[in-house]
């Protein structure tokens, strides 16, 4: 004899069942409008209970839309891609809306399909974190489904979140310099139009601000660039500076995965950290205050860096004419270990 499933169940029945109105529910499955706790968590015991799938898609075809929308990132392998996907998703649940994520490394054709679904209805909307503006599809952002940018791609095309990329690496610059530091490595530093992403050029023009300050000459034998920006590339950046033979007293990394590869390559050479290099990182990821020594780094609030993102898509979808608008989220520097102390430098 055949099973068959039993019927699905509908907001009628968790209505029902949680004492409540279908609207109530309705609020506590869309975030719309504020419910009382006590009732929010009535109603989402019956759900579970029940075991309620909420239809985004018959939520949306109200507005015509299948309340899913698109976040791209260019590597989800990073720690700081996770802890900001993380954040994206939970605040899109939050509103009730469905996430599809994507990888779109530093390949444009990646982006182009997902704007391809986009312009189907696959999707309601996009957040993309281009790494040029030069491979971008932004260069076609007035044909593109509702979008926002993150990060440091510098644009006026379409509604974007950032920090001040450029201002915090010369606050962090102006931090190793307030130890001591004289002899500054940069590590994931390039501006070299063919191949710099937004945010190397960006950081790198903040350490030289702060650099230009001090009175300090740039050194380009300083700044290197490893490819990818891991862990394994701030090692590698490491060993690329004790093979050109120069001599350094800080290194300011542009990520705390380049900045975390860079401690562990110090250490494996016998250089002290904060004793003969002080080392700073960017992100303020989880594994930043675990490292030993703690690494003094650039943060940020990700979950508002989240929510500022999905206002800006929400309204943008609501509203396509409107002109674009950009959000700048600020940023502090957190002292830890990794620079509490005159480095004597490091020399060849």
């Amino acid at each position: 004899m055949t099973a068959t499933m039993p019927p699905r169940a509908t907001m009628k029945d968790v209505a029902a069942l949680a004492g409540v109105s279908p609207k109530t529910v309705s609020n506590v499955v869309t975030g719309t409008v504020a419910v009382r706790e006590e009732t929010r968590v009535r109603v989402e015991a019956a759900m579970a209970q029940l075991d309620f799938v909420p239809n985004l898609s018959a939520r949306g075809l109200r507005k015509g839309r299948s309340g899913i929308i698109a976040v791209a990132l260019p590597d989800l392998a990073t720690a700081f891609s996770a802890e900001l996907m993380h954040r994206l998703v939970d605040a899109a649940h939050e509103r009730g809306l469905a996430v599809q994520i994507e990888e779109t490394a530093t390949d444009p054709d990646r982006e182009k399909e997902l704007v391809s679904r986009a312009r189907a209805h696959l999707v309601d909307g996009l957040i993309l974190n281009p790494i040029r503006l030069e491979d971008s599809v932004l260069k076609y952002a007035d044909r593109l489904p509702p979008l926002v940018v993150l990060g440091e791609v510098e644009q006026n095309r379409a509604d974007h979140v950032r920090i001040d990329s450029r201002r915090a690496a010369a606050d962090m610059t102006r931090h190793a310099l307030s130890r001591g530091a004289t002899r500054i490595a940069v590590i994931g530093a390039d501006d070299d139009p063919s191949v710099a992403t937004a945010t190397s050029r960006l950081r790198l023009e903040g350490v030289h601000d702060a650099l230009r300050e001090a009175g300090i000459p740039r050194d380009t034998a300083l700044e290197i660039n490893p490819m990818p920006w891991s862990m394994t590339g701030g090692a590698d950046g490491v060993e690329t500076l004790f093979r050109r033979g120069v001599a350094f007293d800080a290194i300011v990394a542009f990520t705390d995965s380049l900045a975390l590869g860079a401690l562990h390559a110090l250490h494996d050479h016998g250089v002290s950290v904060p004793g003969d290099v002080i080392v700073t990182g960017f992100d303020d990821v989880e594994f930043s205050r675990y490292t030993s020594p703690s690494l003094t780094t650039i943060a940020f609030d990700r979950r508002a860096f989240a929510d500022a993102a999905l206002g800006l898509l929400e309204s943008r979808m609501d509203d396509r004419g409107a002109p674009p608008r950009a959000l700048t989220l600020s940023h502090h520097l957190l002292e830890r270990d990794s620079t509490r102390g005159t480095p004597r430098g490091y020399r060849p």
